[in-house]
């Protein structure tokens, strides 16, 4: 099971995992900072246009330092869904407990939040999204 957790969204509001979980739901561990998470972030954009309406959500936790750099990366890359950090960098309270090294790092769960993947590759998380939401 993923371990629930609360942060902040940009705009200062509380949010937990639970709140957040919708039919499938991706936990994104990014940064501004981060080409790589950057390079993967217009992925993830499509996969939240073609599977949001039939119950993917997504959550994503900024391990940025800089609350400026993070809101300008949010709307640069079309970000959409809900994002949190506590804007601690590596020493995020929620990349500790997830165990976080590298980033990106992504965690893919079902609607009861369990954890049915991790790290996948774009097809493959496509493909396991579609099979968890009935959808083809």
């Amino acid at each position: 099971m993923a371990p629930n957790f609360k942060a902040p969204t940009p705009e200062g509001k509380m949010v937990s995992l639970k709140e957040s979980l919708g039919k499938v739901t991706l936990i994104d561990f990014w940064a501004s900072w981060c080409p790589p998470c950057r390079t993967a972030n217009p992925k993830l954009v499509a996969l939240y246009n073609e599977f949001h309406t039939k119950g993917f959500n997504i959550i994503s936790v900024s391990l940025d330092k800089e609350s400026e750099k993070w809101k300008n990366a949010i709307v640069k890359d079309k970000l959409t869904w809900t994002q949190v950090s506590n804007l601690k960098e590596m020493e995020d309270p929620i990349a500790l407990q997830y165990g976080i090294e590298l980033i990106p790092t992504t965690f893919l769960l079902d609607s009861s939040g369990r954890i049915v993947g991790i790290d996948l590759p774009h097809e493959e998380m496509k493909a396991k999204i579609q099979i968890l939401l009935g959808a083809k």
